[in-house]
């Protein structure tokens, strides 16, 4: 099992405990578990077949780690087998629907029986769950949303979950005899947000039964649905399906053109070979002989490889993915460009950007801390930033309507000033902005008083509450907030969760102008969750001229590593590094804030505060 699957049992068991009313403790116990699992960097497989001590991991006790080491060994959790002796297994696909967490499904279990989302909708139709406590009609209309979303986004998977797997069934590929290259494919080469399955293309020399016959002995395959000579499909235990091409060498690079996609962009290519005399497609790119008419496509009609090739005509190019694109009169194009954007007139006359990379990047602009919902402290945070390489980083705690998970009051953020100041006395070598992640309220007005946000260094601002707002209020909010002359950065614009929550509705568009003309900049969340903004937004984004800001939302130093995941959808928005803030030195970066501030202070003074 990949340490996703991991975590994602000790999740479906800490749900179903909590609806079962078990100890507070035993919850927390295995979801502070489930978290460490899905940020270690190495896969708990390799440690416990390597007789490591788990319990060594921060947040793993003995009792959890007899509980993984049983579940790397059966493939199940002997406690998660004694509790869905006593409730459904299923009531913890209903913790997953937005609004529905371990205290409402209990209730929906004990009072009306329903066990699964079916069970849910047949009672939200009948107008019976609207009369529970607790509920409401509101909340039985949010809830019906979220079976809508579920059901929507069933069978997608997030990014970093998609990836670990294919990364270790390629590792298992290629200790194959015989086997060359091995490249993943598909979507998640081009690092689409959420994957629907995974592609892999192989180099063999020869029939590739052998290869295939490995692929489908892949340890941690549950279901194995095709196996021939030239590929081979299997599903792995969350649902996850891969599936493997077998070529030759000298079609390898057409393959992985073909199969890393998108449709559109395979589509637009194969018209423009046509135009060109040629033929395009997984096997290579073909002179289409002028004087031979050909009355079945063979690649349509079960011919062997050899012989659908000698029909198509003399082969010129398909060994190099980049002998493809020069075949067909373009320089190479990035796989995260390929959606048929106007990436291939763009590869044709010269355009193409120089896309921001992961090094290019020398500060986070949103992490958190103990002094609100962070798992650790701001030291700790400085250090793991400065082990990355990073000139600045800012700390931005929630502000005080999120009491739940202690955000800050004016009072405890000034207290927390002074820690920032002791540490950064300690650690001269990467600049802490005094900063906060302030809360848009309902009616656009800022949660922190004027007089704090003046002090602080840099100030972001997000939506945390009232998602559920009209699309005229909800963008009134936000462009209120917005044009407050303290704010720097709107933070997760549209407030998504992947899979599991849609975005607000606003007009993103107005925003956008509202941020370019006041000199505001957005936020790309790297968090895989959210990844938020969207790679289209990001583009209208740079098209305007509105700084972008790639951050993690950090609550451990581990998730400073989703950095890579906001690169790489800021590079799907074609963005360059002087499109993004921080890949500004600590110079430029505080030129920007001091020209932020000069203006901030102009407008407080005119005003006598915030608009």
């Amino acid at each position: 099992m990949e340490n996703h699957d991991i975590a994602r049992a000790l999740t479906e068991l800490a749900d179903l405990l909590e609806i079962q009313g078990a100890s507070p403790f035993r919850v927390r116990a295995y979801r502070n578990a489930a978290a460490a699992v899905e940020s270690l960097a190495r896969p708990v497989r390799d440690m416990v077949e390597a007789g490591e001590d788990l319990t060594a991991i921060p947040g793993i006790g003995e009792s959890v780690a007899t509980q993984i080491r049983a579940l790397l060994a059966t493939g199940t959790l002997p406690r998660l087998e004694e509790v869905t002796r006593e409730i459904p297994r299923s009531l913890a696909t209903l913790t997953q629907l937005e609004g529905v967490g371990p205290k409402k499904a209990k209730v929906l279990y004990e009072s009306l029986g329903v066990a699964t989302i079916d069970d849910l909708e047949r009672a939200l139709a009948a107008g019976k769950v609207e009369d529970l406590p607790g509920f409401g009609k509101r909340t039985a209309e949010r809830i019906a949303h979220a079976i809508e979303v579920y059901r929507r986004h069933s069978g997608r998977f997030l990014i970093h979950e998609a990836e670990a797997v294919a990364e270790h069934v390629a590792a298992y590929l290629r200790e194959a005899e015989g086997v060359g290259r091995v490249e993943i494919a598909g979507s998640l080469r081009r690092r689409k947000e959420t994957i629907g399955d995974v592609d892999i293309v192989t180099e063999f020399d020869g029939d590739g039964t052998p290869v295939v016959e490995h692929f489908v002995r892949y340890p941690d395959a549950q279901d194995v649905e095709a196996a021939g000579s030239t590929k081979g499909t299997i599903t792995m235990p969350s649902g996850l399906q891969v599936d493997l091409r077998v070529v030759p060498p000298h079609s390898f690079g057409a393959a992985l053109q073909y199969f890393t996609g998108s449709k559109e962009h395979s589509v637009a290519l194969r018209i423009r070979a046509v135009r060109m005399g040629l033929r395009l497609n997984e096997w290579g790119v073909f002179r289409t002989p002028e004087d031979e008419a050909m009355e079945e496509d063979p690649e349509e009609s079960g011919w062997e490889p050899e012989a659908r090739e000698a029909a198509w005509g003399p082969r010129v190019a398909g060994e190099r993915e980049e002998g493809v694109y020069e075949a067909l009169g373009l320089v190479w194009i990035p796989p995260v460009l390929r959606e048929n954007r106007g990436e291939i007139e763009a590869a044709e006359e010269g355009r193409l950007p120089e896309l921001v990379r992961l090094e290019d990047i020398r500060g986070d602009l949103q992490m958190h801390s103990t002094w609100s919902d962070g798992k650790a402290s701001i030291e700790e945070m400085a250090r793991a930033c400065l082990e990355r390489g990073y000139a600045y980083m800012a700390i931005t705690d929630h502000s005080q309507a999120m009491a739940m998970v202690g955000g800050l009051t004016p009072e405890r953020a000034r207290e927390q000033w002074r820690e920032v100041e002791e540490v950064q006395e300690r650690l001269p070598d990467i600049r802490i902005f005094r900063s906060a992640e302030v809360d848009i309220l309902k009616d656009g007005a800022l949660d922190l008083p004027d007089d704090v946000l003046e002090e602080l260094d840099l100030v972001v601002v997000s939506v945390h509450s009232y998602f559920d707002l009209d699309r005229d209020a909800m963008t009134r909010r936000i462009l209120r907030a917005v044009r407050h002359p303290a704010v720097d950065i709107l933070a997760h614009p549209t407030g998504r969760l992947l899979n599991r929550r849609d975005p607000f509705d606003f007009d993103v568009e107005e925003v956008l102008h509202a941020c370019a003309e006041e000199g505001v900049a957005v936020e790309l969340n790297a968090n895989p969750h959210r990844l938020d903004f969207s790679d289209v937004h990001v583009h209208r984004a740079r098209e305007l001229g509105v700084p972008v800001v790639i951050s993690t939302d950090a609550h451990k130093p581990s998730g400073l590593d989703n950095m890579r995941f906001g690169v790489d959808q800021a590079r799907r928005g074609w963005l360059t590094a002087a499109d993004v803030l921080n890949t500004r030195s600590l110079e430029d970066f505080q030129t920007w804030m001091a020209a932020r501030g000069a203006e901030r202070r102009r407008v407080f003074l005119r005003e006598g505060g915030a608009a």
